[in-house]
């Protein structure tokens, strides 16, 4: 048996990397192996905390802020200061999970890829090297990304960052969850990476209405008479909200309408003229000035549709707050008649396979790695294509109309003929099935790190 620590900014979150560090958790498990959490917030998770991983913390902003966007609190040498102390204090916890633990091998997920807070990157490398403590570095995104909009603004950061993000040190291993990230990373740093996909446990007991989540519609305002609309992601500006918007305002017209009236839904329901096509958003804001999602509320409002934020109701697990409540982000999946996907950038989708265990409708935006990675496995999505073709005037993404229309007939199809939509629902989940189960997780976590796990 190995003890093998999992560390991030934070865990038990309804984030992609939290949910992805659950399965890890599960399938190294199942091979024998003890598996402890670390993060700066534990969320519904249990594990270690230390507080200054987090990236969130006022002052780990304020860092991350003055050594990717702009120096504005400290000079050069005032930040560098910053950082080292900081570093010193996530060290000596980190040294105290390790020891306390006995940890064996430590998988920390992001910190040595992303900007989130480069003094843990910093800790992270002087425990390895100082307790000679394996270690596999996990990047799910890279801090370089284009839509992120980060440069060092000195050469401090420059060098530490080319340092640390991530580290080259030797016996490390580096481990991506696509072809592009991988081969960014040798091109950029030289450094080879295995690439191991995210994945999703096929053989888990579907998610279906029960005694807990049979209230969700009504507690949010859905009645059982509409169709509703799931985007699940957290609210960031590269997850395209605004497509779905859209999509769901060109659902809403006359003509789709009258069509779903005549037809009913796919599972017996009718759609009269009081039903309604209702945009639910299940995950959190990311945006601290929340700017992003006023733009979605605006942009809903002049479609005239309606769309609810949820993310006060939702956890990465069924729990109770203040004496109320919190359903889990499968419980939305269970009420929800399709899954909007329309991200233009991703490192991977953990969405996309939750929409396929779910045995649900996809509509999506073709984004860069699901075409690298995913699509030749031959799933069958709803497309909005892969162009974004301008922005609104709101500033936000738009696809081309002809493409809206298309996804909006082949929408209806997917809502009113139960055969279409369960040929479809199933031919995903087999493939889902096939190449993306926690078995293969397994075997992927053997052949990347089969030294470490004897």
């Amino acid at each position: 048996m190995v003890r093998i620590g999992l560390c991030h900014y934070k865990v038990g979150g309804t984030d992609g990397v939290s949910l992805e560090m659950e399965k890890w958790k599960v399938a190294l498990e199942r091979l024998g192996h003890e598996v402890v959490l670390c993060g700066g917030e534990l969320g519904t998770a249990q594990g270690h905390l230390i507080p200054e991983l987090f990236h969130h913390r006022p002052d780990t902003e304020r860092i991350r802020y003055n050594a990717f966007k702009s120096l504005r609190d400290w000079d050069e040498l005032g930040l560098t200061r910053e950082i080292f102390s900081l570093t010193d204090r996530i060290q000596g916890g980190l040294e105290e999970f390790v020891d306390r633990y006995s940890i064996d091998v430590l998988i920390p997920n992001n910190i040595w890829s992303l900007d989130g807070n480069l003094a843990a990157a910093m800790a992270f490398t002087r425990v390895v090297e100082a307790k000679r403590v394996p270690a596999v570095g996990h990047h799910h995104d890279f801090f370089w990304e284009w839509f992120r909009g980060n440069v060092p603004t000195c050469r401090a950061v420059r060098e530490l960052a080319n340092q640390y993000l991530p580290p080259d040190t030797a016996g490390l291993k580096h481990l991506v969850i696509n072809r592009i990230a991988q081969g960014q990373l040798q091109r950029r740093r030289g450094i080879s990476a295995w690439v191991v996909p995210n994945v999703f446990d096929f053989s888990a007991p579907p998610w279906e209405p029960d005694h807990y989540n049979r209230d969700f519609r009504e507690r949010i305002g859905v009645e059982v008479r509409d169709v509703l609309v799931l985007q699940a992601t957290r609210v960031v500006t590269r997850k395209g909200i605004e497509l779905a918007i859209d999509l769901v305002a060109e659902l809403s017209r006359p003509r789709y309408l009258a069509r779903l009236r005549r037809a009913g839904l796919y599972d017996g329901r009718p759609f009269g003229r009081e039903s309604r096509i209702v945009l639910v958003l299940a995950g959190y804001s990311e945006d601290p000035s929340g700017e992003y999602l006023e733009l979605l509320r605006r942009k809903a409002e002049r479609a005239g549709i309606e769309i609810r934020y949820i993310s006060e109701l939702v956890r990465a697990r069924r729990t109770h707050e203040d004496g109320e409540k919190r359903y889990s982000l499968w419980d939305c999946y269970v009420h929800a008649d399709l899954i909007t996907y329309p991200s233009y950038y991703e490192g991977w989708g953990n969405q996309f396979l939750e929409a396929v265990f779910a045995r649900l409708p996809l509509v999506m935006f073709e984004y860069p790695v699901y075409k690298t990675d995913i699509k030749g496995k031959g799933f069958q999505v709803i497309s909005l294509g892969d162009r974004i073709a301008g922005r609104d005037e709101l500033g936000l993404v738009r696809v081309d109309q002809d493409q809206l229309r298309r996804a909006a007939e082949a929408v209806v199809r997917v809502l009113t003929d139960p055969g279409v939509r369960q040929r479809m629902v199933e031919h995903n989940f087999r493939l889902g099935k096939e190449h993306y189960s926690l078995e293969s997780l397994e075997g992927y976590l053997y052949t990347g790190l089969g030294e470490y796990l004897r």
